[in-house]
């Protein structure tokens, strides 16, 4: 198994840069690659959701994707201790119908030694927003670095 650098105890430094890591993998939406940043037989609960492992991380971000298209992902560091990091996010995409949605949430992660998560809580609101209150616009893709946090954006 290969170490996903940076590996817990956190700092706030290396728990900011892991936060974005997932960001990064996130807004790729490539569940293959996104799978890899967790243990093979991680955990998850994704709103009344639970998946186990890596073909089923993989199963259930590729029907994610397939259902909320322009996904675009903002995490911020909210709390860490250890071997465990506590985000927020918000993400906007839209359906095949053209309706827009902007989902916010929580995220506890619990990573092993070697920096890979091992298990994932989320809780997840969608709120129906107008095409025209996107706050997000910019390529799919990485969010630029100089793009607003969630924070900067009242979010």
């Amino acid at each position: 198994m290969t170490a996903r650098p940076p590996v817990p105890p956190f700092t706030r430094e290396t728990a900011i840069e892991k936060v974005r890591q997932a960001e990064d993998g996130w807004n790729t939406r490539d569940p293959e690659k996104v799978s890899l940043a967790y243990t093979e037989d991680s955990r998850w609960r994704n709103r009344a959701e639970f998946v186990t492992g890596r073909d089923e991380i993989v199963a259930f971000l590729t029907r994610k994707w397939t259902r909320e298209l322009d996904y675009r992902l903002i995490k911020e560091l909210w709390a860490f201790d250890g071997n465990r990091i506590a985000v927020r996010f918000a993400y906007e995409s839209h359906d095949d119908s053209g309706n827009w949605y902007r989902s916010y949430g929580n995220e506890n992660w619990e990573f092993d030694e070697d920096g890979l998560m091992a298990v994932r809580h989320a809780c997840i609101n969608d709120l129906l927003i107008k095409e025209t209150d996107r706050k997000y616009h910019w390529p799919l893709g990485r969010r630029p670095d100089d793009h607003p946090s969630l924070s900067d954006l009242g979010l």
